[in-house]
């Protein structure tokens, strides 16, 4: 029931562009994305919106090494609300109900998760921003995902 009354009332004070957006999945993160740093790398792939969910694939790792991968999903469920779906490893999916949206961010919660308890997306320029963290904002890990360009027949 908190979190209906959570939803309603982010949507009635939101701007209208924003009640838009809450409405919508976030189109704006579909796209091949890379973040490195050294040898340290990380990339995401987000299918376009296509029947209530986007499609998410993630991978991390040094060097040649890889050290995580993920499957997620972003759907509307047949409520109307919206929620991320974690499964690292293949392991059983984890659901964080989305929080807060605007049209160029997206935060997604579950306090009863051990880590991350929060999931959080936006654009800055061209640029697509990732960060997990706990409830209270402790052990905050962010990535600064660049777009990968298609080669160019």
């Amino acid at each position: 029931m908190k979190k209906l009354v959570l939803a309603a009332l982010l949507t009635l004070s939101a701007p209208l562009g924003a009640q838009s957006a809450a409405r919508s999945l976030p189109e704006w993160m579909a796209g091949t994305w890379v973040h490195e740093d050294g040898a340290s790398w990380s990339d995401e792939i987000w299918t376009d919106a296509r029947g209530g969910l986007m499609l998410g694939l993630a991978r991390t790792g040094f060097g040649p090494r890889l050290d995580n991968w993920e499957i997620a999903q972003i759907r509307r469920k047949p409520d109307g609300t919206i929620s991320f779906l974690a499964q690292p490893q293949g392991k059983p999916a984890s659901e964080f109900p989305m929080v807060l949206v605007s049209e160029e961010a997206i935060e997604f919660a579950n306090p009863a998760h051990d880590y991350p308890q929060r999931i959080r997306y936006w654009r800055q320029g061209k640029l697509l921003m990732a960060e997990i963290s706990k409830m209270d904002g402790s052990q905050v890990m962010r990535w600064n995902y660049r777009p990968v360009v298609p080669p160019q027949d």
